[in-house]
């Protein structure tokens, strides 16, 4: 057998046996049943992390928890990011069980029922609604990491954001602004929380195929269609931006390879935002 091994699971993910880079880390995960969440949980745990699984499937989310391994290495909770109570008691139970808490992953976030909504008519509601999740959902998981990780003066804090959060007109109104929002909030807790030894920073991906973003795009009914769409705005050709690349990048700004980055957005598009796409069709 060869040094690497493909990790069980169906995760496709290939990791060194020698090199388990959260071995005795614990993560909380919000967002965590399906999609990118889910991918994120089970690379975490490969890599050696306890886990709280934070999320608002119940059913789901104790299912994913039993399939991670043995009791105790990862713990589904109900949480609503959006309700300050609840993110709080989701950190106070990775405490009650672990100790402390090393790596808030703040991934929970939802989209527009409707991507084309337009600003004459748009739904105030609905975008309520988005920035609630979005926007308040990842200031109180960093609210609740920062005030258990202050006292060990160590942690590290992910956010999930988007491409959407650095360039316009690829994602409705609400989803653009909650994404910028994110990025603000990471910047404003890299400042104040570097004092105390806490790193924060965000990832944000291209167009990647989930049930949540497949859902939305009424055109794309399916994975492979939404993979084919975005492949043929990509900038970088070749390959397809998958969930894994995703949480590959999350692990290394988790893990102690990035000790020293803090307030830096990592983004995964293959160069889409660095060009003019407008001036690409004549060339």
């Amino acid at each position: 057998m060869s040094q690497e091994e493909v990790i069980a699971n169906g995760s496709g993910f290939h990791i060194n046996r020698g090199e388990r880079r959260l071995e005795g880390k614990v993560a909380l995960i919000t967002g965590a049943v399906g999609g990118i969440g889910e991918v994120i949980a089970r690379l975490f745990v490969h890599h050696g992390a306890k886990l709280i699984l934070a999320d608002i499937s119940d059913e789901g989310g104790r299912k994913l928890s039993e399939t991670l391994g043995q009791p105790g290495v990862a713990t589904y909770v109900h949480c609503d990011v959006s309700n300050d109570q609840h993110m709080q008691a989701a950190v106070d139970l990775a405490v009650t069980m672990h100790g402390h808490l090393d790596i808030m992953y703040s991934n929970a976030g939802i989209i527009d029922r409707s991507c084309g909504n337009k600003a004459a008519d748009y739904d105030m509601e609905e975008f309520d609604r988005i920035m609630s999740v979005n926007v308040r959902g990842t200031m109180a998981a960093i609210k609740h990491a920062a005030r258990v990780m202050i006292p060990r003066k160590k942690g590290c804090i992910v956010c999930t954001a988007s491409i959407a959060g650095i360039t316009g007109a690829l994602a409705s109104y609400a989803y653009t602004a909650s994404k910028h929002a994110v990025l603000g909030l990471v910047k404003n807790a890299a400042g104040e929380l570097g004092k105390h030894g806490i790193r924060v920073n965000s990832v944000s991906p291209y167009g990647v195929a989930t049930a949540m973003s497949v859902g939305t795009m009424k055109s794309l009914q399916n994975k492979l269609n939404m993979e084919s769409f975005c492949d043929s705005m990509a900038n970088l050709k070749g390959q397809t931006l998958k969930a894994e690349d995703v949480a590959e990048a999350g692990l290394f700004l988790a893990s102690d390879e990035a000790k020293y980055v803090s307030g830096h957005n990592l983004v995964i598009d293959g160069g889409f935002t660095v060009v003019n796409h407008s001036w690409l069709m004549y060339r």
